[in-house]
């Protein structure tokens, strides 16, 4: 890697870290490839990103950023997982570490609050971003529903009614 290619690798973990919620460190004990790319494939899906990085680089990207409480997570080989959900990267990382040994969350951050690796699998235990939004519109349409049904039972009982004097006559 040149030092143009560097200075651009830099650039884009840069403005990376600028518009992420949760970085995620990961150390990599030996993960093969197919690992790898199952990793970064469930990441994509989940709307979360997961590269490795060069250490140094990593460093000098979040200088400046809200992420400097990362960089003495930076050391061995070491990958990052980030998302703008701040639940997706953690949940993608955390669940695949629980199927694979050789994948070892050492931390993360929240902006400029450091986590350790308990504090990361508690995030990852959270609902999404996603969920939550399903959730509050569940909660939003519950009510009508029910006003619709308040309002559809008296009219139902009338025509119940009206149903049950014709059949009497019918009769």
């Amino acid at each position: 890697m040149d030092r143009s290619q560097k200075t651009q690798a830099v650039a884009e973990l840069n403005s990376t870290f600028n518009e992420v919620a949760v970085v995620v460190v990961t150390r990599n004990l030996g993960m093969t490839v197919k690992q790898s790319t199952d990793l970064r494939n469930k990441a994509r899906e989940a709307g979360a990103s997961y590269k490795v990085a060069k250490n140094r680089l990593a460093k000098i990207a979040i200088e400046g950023t809200d992420y400097a409480v990362l960089a003495d997570l930076l050391t061995g080989p070491t990958a990052l997982s980030y998302s703008t959900d701040p639940v997706a990267a953690a949940k993608v990382v955390s669940d695949f570490a629980k199927m694979n040994d050789k994948l070892e969350i050492v931390g993360g951050a929240m902006g400029s609050m450091l986590l350790d690796a308990e504090g990361v699998k508690a995030l990852a235990s959270l609902p999404s971003l996603d969920e939550l939004r399903g959730k509050i519109v569940g909660l939003l349409q519950a009510p009508a529903a029910k006003l619709a049904s308040i309002t559809q039972a008296p009219a139902a009982q009338l025509a119940r009614v009206f149903n049950a004097y014709a059949e009497k006559d019918a009769a």
